[in-house]
């Protein structure tokens, strides 16, 4: 379906706008008359510089935070008309440190949410046990292990099996893999990259990095001093001249020139061993 008249909008930011006050009272504005759109299906990275916004436009669509001015709207609702609770139940959030409970094992962790939302204990087993599976944790190994004892990127597993427990059609990630080493991260990028596509969930994923942007993103929005800046497929955006993405395509230009330039002197090498 590529006629927007098609897609169904499942988050709608109308001129949005969110301020709070500073330490002297003054209001400080941290989005400013922000619209975009989010359809069902896709993936929207917003991608930013750190304090463009970004966060808190995450946190405005599963109502941790109200807007100054303007609407947000889920599923065809103004976040206001929705119960806070009942909103976030619907919606799945990882954020970068996982934010799991250290005193509750990784079974207890997932099964947070169907509990609550008091599914019968045979049935909470079974989900936890085949989201552990799906992010790659054997449930016999790790349903009774606790955070500490897990390493940084089965820590973000864990997170992300939670906030897929009750089976929610909107996913919020903030940062969620910002906390891991280079190495993890693009392990469970990639993993993540696989999984969605089996999810068929409606995500949208907050980062500064345009790596990540690029390979998980349908569609990326490019947030600057609270503010949209512009709106593109992957393809639009390495192609854009919009200034705000010059650094980012700049960035991407450098790693590919830095690979390059790596490849041609190990072919250099081999060719001068050969002589």
């Amino acid at each position: 379906m590529n006629n927007q008249l098609d897609r169904e909008a499942i988050i709608e930011f109308r001129n949005v706008s969110y301020r709070l006050a500073d330490g002297d009272g003054c209001a400080v504005t941290l989005l400013d008359s922000v619209s975009f759109t989010v359809w069902r299906g896709e993936t929207l990275v917003m991608l930013g510089r750190s304090g463009a916004g970004k966060t808190t436009a995450l946190k405005l669509i599963n109502r941790l935070l109200e807007p100054s001015d303007g609407e947000v709207r889920v599923e065809g609702k103004s976040t206001r008309d929705w119960d806070a609770i009942a909103l976030r139940r619907r919606i799945g959030y990882v954020i970068q440190e996982t934010g799991l409970f250290p005193h509750y094992t990784v079974e207890e962790n997932v099964a947070i949410v169907p509990r609550l939302e008091r599914w019968p204990p045979d049935r909470v087993a079974k989900r936890v046990n085949e989201l552990l599976d799906m992010v790659g944790l054997d449930a016999l190994k790790f349903s009774r292990r606790y955070p500490h004892e897990l390493s940084g990127g089965q820590r973000q597993r864990v997170g992300l099996a939670r906030a897929l427990a009750a089976d929610p059609d909107i996913l919020l990630m903030d940062e969620p893999f910002g906390a891991l080493d280079a190495v993890t991260r693009a392990e469970v990028r990639r993993e993540f990259q696989a999984l969605k596509q089996r999810l068929g969930k409606t995500i949208v994923i907050v980062t500064h990095d345009i790596h990540e942007a690029v390979m998980l993103g349908t569609r990326i929005t490019l947030v600057d001093a609270g503010k949209v800046s512009g709106d593109f497929s992957p393809e639009e955006f390495l192609r854009s001249n919009e200034p705000a993405a010059a650094a980012y395509i700049a960035q991407l230009r450098e790693v590919n020139t830095v690979a390059n330039s790596s490849s041609s002197m190990q072919r250099s090498g081999e060719c001068k061993d050969r002589e």
